[in-house]
Parts: C-alpha cells; sequence; structure tokens
C-alpha cells in the first residue's frame, strides 16, 4: 500500500516531502491553485487519517449518490475544514465576509525592495494565526514556525493540520505580484439561509408571499432542494454556509473556489466558478470509496493502471462531478436538484484521472443490493427517515426500513430506468411485500410496511406518469412517433392509471392531468383530425378523434377524483 506521504507526490510539483516543496511555488491561477490543494487536502486530510486511524469509516458509493443521505455520525478526531480562494486581491474592508487578515511579504517588485519589516510581517502572521489555535497546539506552532512565512502556499502543506483544528474558514487570494497566498484565516461565511429559502421558494412557485399554510406544507421540499443543488443534504453550520456562500459569490460573478470537508460525510465537495458561463458553480467531491467486489470489470481497469489506493482493500479515490438541474414544476421528477455527470478514478501518485468506470452508479449492483435486503442478507448501516440509523437486515422490520431508505434513495433514478430494470425490481419488491407467507409478520409492523408499499406504488405511477410527458412531446422510448401511435399509448398508460389510484398521489394527479391537457390541446392534431367533419378523415384520422374523445373521458375522471379527494382533505383539516 503507498504510504500517505507519497499520494501525489508526482502530480508535476516539485515536492521534496510530504510537507516541503523543493522549490518555491508559482501559482497564478485557480485550476494551477486546485491542482496544488486537491494533492494537500487529499494528502492530509484523507489518506492520512485513513491510514493512521483505526477502523477509518470509508465513503460508501451510495452517499456519493444524490439524494445524500443525513450523516448520523460525526468523527471528531477526524480532520474538518472550509476554505475560500478569490482570483483577485482582497479588500479588507469592502469584503462581505469576516476573517483576520495575513500580510503577503512582497520582498521586490519590478527590483526595488519594498518590504523592510520582513521578520516583524512573519511575527505578526505567525502570531495571529497561533491565537485562534487550541492553547494546546499554540506553543508548538510557534516553535515550528518561528522563521517561516505563514502566508506562502510553500509553507500550506505543513499548516494544514493547524488549519484543520479551528473552527472557521481559511482565505486564500492573488497578491500584488498576481500570486496566490494565505490571505486569512478564522473566516466566517455568511448563511442568511432564511432570505435565501424563501425566496428561491417563490421563483420556484412553491412560496407565495404570506401564505403560512403554503410555506409549512413546502418548507422541507424547497429546504431540500436548495442544499441539493450545492451537494448537501441538510446539514450543520459550516456545509450549509459553505453552500450558500458559494451560491453568493457566483450571483456575484466572482471567480473563486470554495471547498469543505465535514467530519461527518469525510468528503472534500469543492465550488469552483472561474468566470464560464454557467447557472451554478462546477461541483464535486473527492472521497475514498470501497470498490465492490463484484465489479469485477472495474476492479481489472483499475488494477491494471496501479489505481488502487490499498489493493487489498479495493480502495480508491475518486472524484465525482455533479450536474445541477433547474427546477421544473411539470416535471414528475421535480425533486431532482443533482444528478452525477461524471466520475474519475485519481491515481494516488500522478493524480491522473481514470474516466469511464461506473462505480457509484451501477444498476447491477442495485440490483444485487435489493436482493439482499430482501433475503437478510445485507450487512450495512443506513437512516431511516433522518432520525433512526438501522444496522443490518436480521429482522422483517429492519428490511422494511432498509427498503424504504432503498426506495428513497433511488427513486428518482428507478422512474427513468429500462422497463427490463424496472421488472426485475418489481419482481423482488411484490414477491416480498405481497407474498402471502409474510403476511403474519408483515402485521406486527402494519405501518412500515404500509409505508413501504405506498413509496413503491409512487414509483410505479410516476413511471406512467414520465411515459406520458414523453408521449406529449411526442416521442416513445426514445423514438420519435405518430400521433396515431401517440394517442395509443396515451390511452393505455391513462387506463392503467385509472386502476392504480387508488393509492392517491395529489402531486402524481396533478401532474397527469397536466401531461393529458397539453396532449389535448395539440394545435395540429385539433386542427387536422378533431375540428374536421368525419367524413373528411381517413381510417386514422377517426381513430384519433375516437382515442381523443375516450381521452377527454378519461381526463374528467380524473378532475373529479381530484376535486372529491380535495373536498375530502378540506373536511377532515
Amino acid at each position: 500500500m503507498l504510504k500517505w506521504q507519497e499520494v501525489f507526490s508526482k502530480n508535476g510539483l516539485p515536492w521534496q516531502d510530504a510537507e516541503t516543496l523543493a522549490e518555491p511555488l508559482s501559482c497564478s491561477t485557480l485550476p494551477q491553485l486546485k491542482a496544488f490543494l486537491d494533492a494537500v487536502h487529499i494528502r492530509f486530510c484523507l489518506v492520512k487519517p485513513f491510514q493512521e486511524s483505526k477502523g477509518y469509516p470509508l465513503v460508501e458509493a451510495r452517499e456519493l449518490l444524490p439524494s445524500f443521505d443525513n450523516d448520523m455520525f460525526e468523527h471528531k478526531d477526524l480532520p474538518g475544514f472550509a476554505m475560500v480562494a478569490f482570483a483577485r486581491q482582497l479588500h479588507y474592508f469592502s469584503e462581505i465576509f469576516q476573517y483576520d487578515k495575513l500580510h503577503p511579504v512582497i520582498t521586490e517588485v519590478e527590483g526595488v525592495p519594498c518590504c523592510p519589516l520582513e521578520n516583524q510581517v512573519y511575527h505578526q502572521n505567525l502570531e495571529t494565526i497561533a491565537s485562534r489555535l487550541p492553547r494546546l497546539h499554540q506553543d508548538v506552532f510557534r516553535q515550528q514556525f518561528r522563521l517561516a512565512d505563514t502566508s506562502l502556499l510553500d509553507t500550506y502543506p505543513a499548516l494544514v493540520p493547524y488549519l484543520c483544528s479551528m473552527d472557521r474558514a481559511q482565505v486564500l487570494a492573488l497578491d500584488a505580484g498576481r500570486q496566490f497566498h494565505l490571505a486569512g484565516i478564522f473566516a466566517s461565511f455568511p448563511s442568511d439561509i432564511d432570505s435565501e429559502l424563501k425566496r428561491f421558494g417563490i421563483r420556484i412557485g412553491k412560496f407565495v408571499y404570506g401564505d403560512n399554510e403554503l410555506y409549512e406544507r413546502n418548507r422541507m421540499f424547497v429546504y431540500q432542494y436548495l442544499m441539493e443543488l450545492y451537494g448537501f443534504p441538510i446539514v450543520s453550520e459550516r456545509r450549509t454556509s459553505s453552500a450558500l456562500f458559494a451560491r453568493k459569490l457566483h450571483k456575484m460573478g466572482e471567480r473563486f473556489i470554495l471547498r469543505v470537508l465535514g467530519q461527518t460525510d469525510r468528503t472534500i465537495t469543492t465550488y469552483t466558478a472561474d468566470g464560464e458561463n454557467r447557472r451554478y458553480p462546477l461541483l464535486e467531491k473527492i472521497a475514498l470509496v470501497r470498490v465492490d467486489e463484484d465489479q469485477e470489470e472495474a476492479i481489472a481497469r483499475i488494477d491494471e493502471g496501479g489505481f488502487f489506493l490499498d489493493r487489498a482493500r479495493r480502495v480508491i479515490i475518486i472524484r465525482i462531478t455533479y450536474r445541477q438541474h433547474s427546477f421544473d414544476q411539470s416535471n414528475v421528477r421535480q425533486d431532482r436538484a443533482l444528478s452525477v455527470a461524471f466520475q474519475e478514478v485519481l491515481h494516488p501518485l500522478t493524480g491522473q484521472p481514470l474516466p469511464g468506470l461506473n462505480i457509484i452508479k451501477d444498476t447491477t449492483n442495485m440490483f444485487l443490493r435489493l436482493n439482499d435486503i430482501v433475503r437478510g442478507e445485507f450487512s450495512g448501516r443506513i437512516v431511516y427517515k433522518r432520525t433512526e440509523v438501522v444496522e443490518n437486515t436480521d429482522t422483517d422490520e429492519k428490511r422494511l426500513k432498509f427498503l424504504y431508505a432503498w426506495l428513497t434513495k433511488h427513486q428518482r433514478r428507478m422512474i427513468s430506468y429500462s422497463d427490463e430494470f424496472f421488472s426485475n425490481v418489481s419482481k423482488v419488491l411484490s414477491g416480498y411485500l405481497y407474498s402471502p407467507e409474510n403476511d403474519e409478520v408483515f402485521g406486527t409492523v402494519r405501518e412500515l410496511h404500509r409505508e413501504v408499499c405506498t413509496r413503491f406504488s409512487y414509483i410505479q405511477q410516476a413511471r406512467r406518469v414520465r411515459i406520458l410527458e414523453d408521449l406529449r412531446l411526442r416521442t416513445f422510448k426514445g423514438t420519435r412517433i405518430s400521433y396515431r401511435q401517440m394517442m395509443r399509448e396515451a390511452l393505455e398508460q391513462l387506463t392503467d392509471l385509472k386502476f392504480e389510484i387508488s393509492t392517491f398521489f395529489p402531486d402524481l394527479v396533478d401532474a397527469i392531468m397536466a401531461c393529458v391537457e397539453g396532449i389535448l390541446s395539440d394545435r395540429y392534431m385539433l386542427r387536422t383530425y378533431v375540428e374536421p367533419p368525419e367524413e373528411r378523415l381517413s381510417k386514422a384520422g377517426l381513430e384519433i378523434r375516437r382515442n381523443y374523445g375516450k381521452l377527454v373521458s378519461l381526463l374528467d375522471g380524473f378532475r373529479a377524483v381530484r376535486k372529491a379527494r380535495t373536498h375530502k382533505d378540506e373536511v377532515l383539516s
């Protein structure tokens, strides 16, 4: 196994040892800075604790897959930090956040000496950092860095263990010579979560100004969606403030890198904005992950290129890049804020990426996990409804809780997956949830069983709604279709849904009605097949008109059900 001191030691930077560079580092652009920070943070904040901490909690691949699970444990002995780097010089009074300033030492500009108080600046920076460290580290820190310029990037690797012991963030920026340096410490990122949440909710139509009931009903959805856009569930203050500060900086047009490592998620999350025309900052996560032993092809490719950090335990350094999605009220997967754009395994020596592998989204693995859960053979841990940690699947109650978490986690993907994959999933789930042999067992956990069945029913109905969404655009299974086929398929889907809405989901019924209304209001179809006299229509045209009438009738039925259910809810409330 590669030692942590050697990680990224051949990434193109002049490393002398784990903490020292053989020559001064010149770093003037965000990509250069990011390459340097990747090496330092992965080496000191991920690999070092992995090798030195007994029982280091590796990140499970599913934890990197949206939607993200809530973290139930904080590993206080592991590193954690927040950091922001600006591709400009800082203006202390004008910045929108608080931090303790460190002064760079510019020895000369165009050959002219300009800092006669070099030692005093060193000492001031040293004392500024020391004053923010826990008392037990202060004397050791002063002794170690008494002769060093702590603002230089050359010193940064040795500083990282101390910076990780601070509660607040580090600040990097360009100096007068257009080189990055450590410009500040103990920074507080502003987090106006209340205003951000309400503005965002109003913009996507989930809140209305002054409507308390609507706010109460949709608040958790909006909160979770907003946080997931930036790569987190609803989490601790450090990561929440980092996400919202990245949002604010991007809106302001700043060029920056913002990075945060939580002691709960053990994952380095990075936001980058380098002047590209993007709606959101680029979002990446880096973590140590164990490759499942049944991913034989991936293991072979990783092993062939020497990409394993620890071959015996199949541990790799993985980087996930995500794609953010704008909210779409009409999409049945409207809660999908984030998806995986691509995955890369990083070489532990060179940092070179190995693309083209599917480590965290493998459908075969998903199906195998599902089988293991149903059989009671799955060993692992999940968080049930953000409040309860459930370990292993040795009882039916635990299996149901695992299934609920599994269905919730993969809901959006299952709505989109192929018919063949979903058919296999349905067989496994139906064989367990609806088997007469399990009636007696489920009788003792009836409410839990009902919750799992309801979640499964939602996914089944949502898949049909997704098909209706495609049919509205005259596409079916990725192929452009005729109006005749569109009406046939829409009629079939709506007829099936009519018998499935005994398990009633208001948002799905609304989506169904919106899709059908969109189909029925197609102007070309109305002008060509509905409005002309019947004698002018061909056989195909007559079929389209008949199916049009049937769809109208079915739509009226759905409207009646929706109205009756709304009235019932109002009476009960």
